[in-house]
């Protein structure tokens, strides 16, 4: 599962194989917690991360929401830039 982000010790990864995935969402990893966001909310939909870090990953994931789905789409791997 390739990175296409890092900041403040989280780690964006998402798949690049749909065949098991439905609707459009990337991973998180953050020291031992996980989640999994969808592309279009921005939603935690499975996972523990802490509040701050889902907070993070929110305003991240909104701000780069039209790139994200693009990944997805096209299954080309892009690094994306960390949040500011």
């Amino acid at each position: 599962m390739p990175v296409i982000a890092r900041f403040y010790g989280l780690i964006i990864k998402m798949y690049f194989q749909q065949v098991e995935h439905n609707h459009p969402h990337f991973h998180v990893i953050y020291g031992e917690y996980t989640g999994v966001f969808t592309i279009e909310t921005c939603e935690m939909i499975e996972g523990d991360l802490p509040q701050k870090a889902q907070s993070m990953i929110k305003e991240w994931g909104r701000k780069y929401k039209a790139e994200l789905l693009e990944i997805w789409k096209t299954q080309k791997f892009i690094q994306l830039p960390p949040l500011e």
